[in-house]
């Protein structure tokens, strides 16, 4: 396996220091609800604090194991190599004939972002880069985007009653949605993410606060650890713009001191505020992560604001775009309810009257292509 090479005792131990201030938060537990359906304080509180919070066990083991399967078929359908149109077995690859960019590829290890002007140079500095072995590939995936539209166990996934509960109640009954894929972070080969903040467009709005820019679910079909997993620097959504070139400069490291992992097993789903401060690690461990991620907007945040285009097109998101990107919700509800019967459905309000529009099927896979030229990136 690959280490780190000089830096690899300290970076163990960085992990293991990292671990244990994490599992000290006490932001981790089943969701829960008052007898009001309000979120109970004790989580409000708590994600308010620091940024992020762990759901434990929202996704049971029958489901996990569908979602498995489906993963790895996914797996056996993407393109042998960057800009190849077939997979492995021959078949036409995933995504190929799509029009918006769905697959990211980095050499292994890598970090593809940091130090660049990619993503509006929101990622300025650099991760620890360890060196891969001779016979790893070229280039892998590492992430995915717009997968709704081709995973219909992400689909039912994004569409879990008590998930779309939570947003309703950090986002208002008329949130929408934001962007949805797949990290995959393969052992020995999982590429890093630079620190960042998510958000470009509402820094400087007089009504900006520490909601403003939304937040991602994180669903672990694996565990998420402190070698293959996201960190985060609590309480940093509450700052404003971080400086993250002076931080990493007064740390001397990018290994920052405060940082914490978001440790997670399978099953489990952290919420995060998108104005964190967050990265991860090249993946030099044994261990797998797979997270789906998906993230949820306040609707006054997006409604006739000028989008920062980093998953489409900059342009002002009016009603009809809102609404139509709005869809997928109403659709995925439709999904679960198939598979699930038995389960009460969340009721998503701004589209619920036209819920008979949305049915789930073979009209609603073609309707949704390409959905996500539509994210609305703020």
């Amino acid at each position: 396996m690959t280490k780190y090479v000089s830096e690899d005792l300290d970076m163990q131990n960085y992990f293991k220091a990292g671990e244990k201030r994490a599992l000290n938060l006490d932001n981790r537990g089943p969701i829960k609800f008052d007898v009001n359906g309000n979120l109970t304080q004790e989580i409000l509180d708590s994600y308010d604090k620091y940024g992020f919070y762990i759901f434990e066990k929202v996704f049971t083991t029958e489901e996990l194991n569908d979602w498995e399967v489906d993963y790895l078929d996914i797996l056996e359908r993407f393109p042998i190599r960057r800009n190849a149109k077939i997979d492995k077995k021959g078949r036409p690859a995933i995504a190929v004939d799509c029009k918006a960019n769905i697959l990211y590829w980095s050499k292994p290890l890598a970090d593809p972002f940091g130090g660049t002007t990619l993503a509006n140079g929101r990622h300025p500095v650099k991760m620890i880069e360890p060196v891969p072995n001779d016979d790893d590939p070229d280039e892998i995936i590492y992430l995915t985007q717009g997968f709704l539209q081709f995973s219909d166990t992400f689909l039912r996934a994004y569409a879990h009653p008590l998930l779309l509960k939570v947003a309703e109640n950090i986002n208002g009954e008329d949130f929408v949605p934001f962007t949805e894929g797949y990290f995959i972070k393969d052992p020995g080969l999982g590429a890093s993410v630079a620190w960042h903040q998510d958000g470009t467009t509402h820094w400087d709005n007089p009504n900006w606060d520490q909601y403003t820019h939304g937040f991602n679910f994180m669903a672990q079909l694996y565990k998420s650890t402190p070698g293959n997993g996201v960190w985060v620097v609590p309480g940093t959504h509450k700052l404003g713009k971080v400086d993250i070139k002076k931080r990493v400069k007064e740390a001397g490291t990018t290994k920052l001191p405060d940082a914490v992992p978001i440790v997670c097993g399978p099953g489990d789903v952290a919420i995060t505020n998108r104005q964190v401060l967050h990265g991860s690690f090249a993946n030099t461990s044994k261990d797998r992560r797979v997270t789906v991620n998906f993230g949820f907007h306040k609707r006054s945040s997006v409604l006739n604001v000028l989008g920062g285009g980093l998953h489409g097109k900059p342009k002002v998101y009016d009603e009809e775009h809102i609404y139509k990107r709005s869809r997928l919700i109403q659709y995925a509800i439709s999904a679960r309810s198939q598979k699930y019967p038995n389960e009460v459905p969340y009721i998503y309000k701004p589209l619920h009257k036209e819920k008979e529009k949305y049915v789930w099927g073979d009209k609603a896979r073609e309707d949704i292509k390409d959905y996500s030229l539509l994210d609305m990136s703020i």
